[in-house]
C-alpha cells in the first residue's frame, strides 16, 4: 500500500447560522475554497483525479452533487470529476478516508477532499421534510434527536450540568485566545462579500466565539430537548456556515512534483455505534485507530474530538483516559461553529496547523456521527 499524505489545506472562516456567509451560495463559497487550494498548493488543476465533499443536508443550493458544480465553478478543467458523500457530521472526514484509500491502492494519485455547509441556506433537515423512521427501525432501536442522546450521555457519565457548562465557557475561552494569537490565519481562506446595501467585506475570521460567555450567562440559559435536563444552547454546538478541504497525494507523486507534504495519514477507521446514544463512537474510533496506527494515546501530541456537544468530549476523556491539555487547544464546535459537511477537514487543517506551530508529532481526530457512527484519523507532522 502506498504512503498517502497532506500537501495542503485550507478553509473558509466559519459563519453563524444567518450570519456573514447567509447571503453567499454554498456553491460558490466551495468554490472559492477548492480554487485557494490548489493555488496554495503549486499544483495544476488538471492534474487532480477527484474532488470528494462532505454534505449532509443535499438539497436546493446544494444538492445535484455540489462537489462538481464546485469544482466547475472554480475552474477546473471538465475532465475532473467531484462525488459528494454523506456521513453526517463526519463527512468531510470520511472523504480524507475515502481519497486516501483511492490513493493507498494505486488508483489515483492525487486527490482533493473536504466538505461545505450552509446551514443557512439550507437548514439541517430540509432534506427530509416530515419524514419519520421507519416502524422496522424504531422496532429494534430507540431513535431519538441528538439532542436527547447527549442528555442521555450527561446522565450515563454523571456531568453535571455546571461541568457541561464549564467546558463550553473554556471552548469560547480558547477559541479567543487562539484568534488573538493569529493561530487560525494562515489556515483560513479570505471571502470577498458585497453585503445587500453594497457594502463589501472580507472575512477571515470566525464569527462563532461569543464574548459574553461566562458561567453565569450559560447558567441563566433554558435546556433545550429535555425539560430539567442539562443541554441548552450554549454548551452545544453552533449552527454554523464554511467549507474547508485538503490536497491528498501518494508520497511518491509529491516527491516526483519537488513538493513538501505537511503530514502523512498515519491511519483511519470508521465504526457504527449505538444509535440510541449516537455520540459515544468517538471512543471505540479512538482505540480503533490507534491499534492500527501502534500507537498509543500518551504519544497524541494534540486531538481534536468535535465538540457536538460538550458530553461528547468529555465522555471521550473519561473512557480514553486523554490529557485535556491537549484536548480542542484552540476551541472547539461550541465556540467556533459546526458546519456539518465541512467539519472533519475544517478540524484536520486546524490539527496539522496546531502540530507544525508547536512542532507536535503526532495528531488525533475523531468525529461523532448521526445514527451511531464515528470515524478517526492518526496523522504525523512531516
Amino acid at each position: 500500500m502506498r504512503e498517502v499524505v497532506i500537501v495542503e489545506g485550507c478553509r473558509t472562516a466559519v459563519g453563524r447560522r444567518k450570519g456573514m456567509f447567509a447571503g453567499y451560495r454554498p456553491d460558490e463559497l466551495a468554490a472559492v475554497m477548492l480554487d485557494n487550494l490548489v493555488n496554495r498548493s503549486g499544483v495544476t488543476k488538471s492534474s487532480v483525479e477527484d474532488v470528494i465533499l462532505g454534505c449532509v443536508t443535499q438539497v436546493n443550493e446544494q444538492g445535484g452533487n455540489i462537489a462538481r458544480t464546485a469544482a466547475l465553478i472554480a475552474g477546473f478543467p471538465m475532465h475532473v470529476p467531484g462525488v459528494t458523500i454523506d456521513r453526517q457530521c463526519g463527512s468531510s472526514q470520511q472523504a480524507v478516508h475515502f481519497g486516501a484509500q483511492a490513493i493507498a491502492s494505486g488508483d489515483m494519485n492525487i486527490v482533493i477532499a473536504g466538505g461545505v455547509e450552509n446551514m443557512t441556506r439550507a437548514p439541517m433537515f430540509s432534506n427530509m421534510p416530515d419524514v419519520k423512521p421507519s416502524e422496522k427501525l424504531t422496532s429494534k432501536y430507540e431513535i431519538v434527536n441528538q439532542g436527547i442522546s447527549a442528555e442521555k450521555i450527561a446522565d450515563k457519565w454523571g456531568f453535571s450540568r455546571e461541568q457541561l457548562d464549564k467546558y463550553a465557557v473554556q471552548s469560547h475561552e480558547r477559541a479567543f485566545a487562539a484568534i488573538e494569537a493569529g493561530h487560525y490565519e494562515k489556515e483560513i481562506v479570505p471571502v470577498d462579500i458585497i453585503s445587500e446595501d453594497g457594502s463589501f467585506q472580507t472575512v477571515k475570521v470566525d464569527e462563532g466565539p461569543r464574548e459574553n460567555t461566562t458561567l453565569e450567562v450559560l447558567a441563566d440559559l433554558k435546556t433545550v430537548f429535555k425539560e430539567g435536563g442539562k443541554i441548552t444552547a450554549g454548551n452545544a454546538s453552533q449552527m454554523s456556515d464554511g467549507a474547508s478541504a485538503v490536497l491528498l497525494m501518494s508520497r511518491d507523486k509529491a516527491e516526483e512534483l519537488g513538493l513538501k507534504p505537511k503530514a502523512r495519514i498515519v491511519a483511519r477507521t470508521v465504526v457504527g455505534s449505538d444509535p440510541t446514544l449516537m455520540l459515544t463512537g468517538p471512543i471505540e474510533a479512538t482505540r480503533n485507530v490507534l491499534k492500527k496506527a501502534n500507537l498509543t494515546i500518551d504519544q497524541m501530541d494534540r486531538y481534536e474530538v468535535n465538540e457536538a456537544f460538550a458530553p461528547v468530549p468529555l465522555a471521550w476523556l473519561n473512557d480514553i483516559g486523554g490529557d485535556p491539555s491537549k484536548l480542542n487547544v484552540n476551541g472547539g464546535a461550541i465556540a467556533l461553529g459546526h458546519p456539518l459537511g465541512a467539519t472533519g477537514t475544517k478540524l484536520l487543517v486546524s490539527l496539522m496547523h496546531e502540530l507544525e506551530r508547536t512542532d507536535g508529532q503526532y495528531g488525533l481526530l475523531a468525529i461523532c456521527e448521526g445514527m451511531g457512527m464515528a470515524n478517526a484519523t492518526v496523522i504525523e507532522r512531516l
